[in-house]
């Protein structure tokens, strides 16, 4: 599978962006050994998918975007995959508990792996883990940092 990285330097740090020709496979913290795209001026798919992320992730951080419109291509277990898509039914703005998405996914003992699932996420932000915290109302974890939960959801609380 082909893929290319694309580096986004935005307030809260680099993000790497990583797409195949099916759709976005990561937003990480770190840089991935996947290529990195000369420039997002192509019409290979995998550069559009990586400017149109770029876009959207531009205009999240702008306030003018509260839902994301992209192809994913993730490989997760089928339990993964029922954690992230119920993050992604997470409102711009609001907050749940893993208790709150474990009994969502209907699964209501399967906190702590939902919380192992959440922290698997390689979608930061397009599927909004930060949007999870615990159930005491502290953040808990997050992969860019606690800093970086932080920030993402004042952007969201203010709009900005």
């Amino acid at each position: 599978m082909n893929t290319l990285q694309w580096i986004l330097k935005t307030d809260v740090g680099p993000l790497y962006l990583v797409a195949s020709e099916k759709g976005l496979r990561a937003i990480v913290w770190k840089k991935r050994p996947d290529p990195i795209a000369k420039s997002l001026d192509s019409d290979d798919p995998q550069v559009r998918i990586l400017a149109t992320a770029v876009r959207q992730l531009q205009e999240y951080f702008g306030g003018t975007r509260t839902a994301f419109d992209l192809p994913l291509d993730v490989d997760g277990t089928e339990f993964q995959r029922k954690v992230w898509g119920q993050l992604s039914r997470i409102p711009y703005g609001k907050t749940l508990s893993y208790s709150d998405v474990a009994k969502k996914i209907k699964n209501d003992k399967a906190v702590r792996a939902v919380g192992t699932a959440n922290g698997r996420n390689p979608l930061s932000i397009v599927v909004p883990c930060h949007r999870v915290i615990a159930a005491d109302g502290t953040l808990g974890g997050y992969a860019g940092g606690l800093d970086v939960k932080t920030r993402l959801l004042e952007i969201e609380k203010s709009g900005r």
